[in-house]
């Protein structure tokens, strides 16, 4: 079988929020969708390539992994960094364009043998974050189930509950139908009594 053949890395930089943002990445695609970006940065002049031998240096060591600086400063890119200690005003800063570098060429600090290493480095972060994306995906379908079925085990009681209802108002009803027969009948009994007995007191007195 052929040996799969690795892409070689490149390093990109944007600047998002209150951070600027680097990764050595295969293609402008993949730094894109490790930015978690929603629009084409590159295409927007927000994101670009560059050849920066410090930033180049700090994201060939960690291949795939997003890095970060206060954004508008110079210090160096880390996995974790603080935020900017002075902002311009009390919101958050907007993204800006990278200030365009010099073009210079590229230098080969490393071997080919260091490039495959980073290529490789780069598509264990690449699946590391595909699991993650599938984890939370999964996670979230669960939820979605859970909330189904509690919403259909809800809506069922609620139906259960409305048909006992509607049997125990009926109940009610055919019985208060029957009262009102039998008041009724009542009445006219007591009436048809009372009727004679007045007749018979009326007679008891002439």
């Amino acid at each position: 079988m052929a040996r799969k053949l690795t892409r070689k890395l490149k390093t990109f930089q944007t600047s998002l929020g209150f951070f600027d943002l680097a990764i050595a990445a295969p293609s402008m695609k993949a730094a894109l969708e490790a930015w978690g970006a929603n629009s084409n940065l590159f295409h927007q002049g927000a994101a670009r390539e560059t050849h920066d031998p410090d930033v180049v240096a700090a994201t060939m060591a960690k291949p795939g992994i997003v890095l970060r600086r206060p954004v508008g400063t110079n210090e160096r890119f880390a996995e974790h960094a603080g935020l900017p200690t002075a902002l311009s005003g009390p919101e958050p800063a907007r993204p800006r364009k990278p200030r365009p570098e010099p073009a210079r060429a590229p230098s080969r600090t490393t071997d080919d043998a260091a490039e495959r290493k980073a290529a490789q480095a780069f598509e264990r972060a690449q699946k590391q974050r595909d699991a993650g994306r599938r984890k939370e995906e999964a996670a979230r379908a669960k939820a979605r189930e859970r909330r189904d079925k509690a919403i259909a085990k809800a809506e069922e009681a609620l139906e259960r509950a409305e048909r006992e209802h509607e049997a125990r108002a009926g109940a009610i009803e055919a019985e208060r139908a029957r009262l009102d027969e039998r008041a009724q009948a009542e009445a006219e009994r007591w009436r048809e009594q009372r009727r004679k007995l007045e007749d018979a007191l009326r007679r008891a007195k002439e």
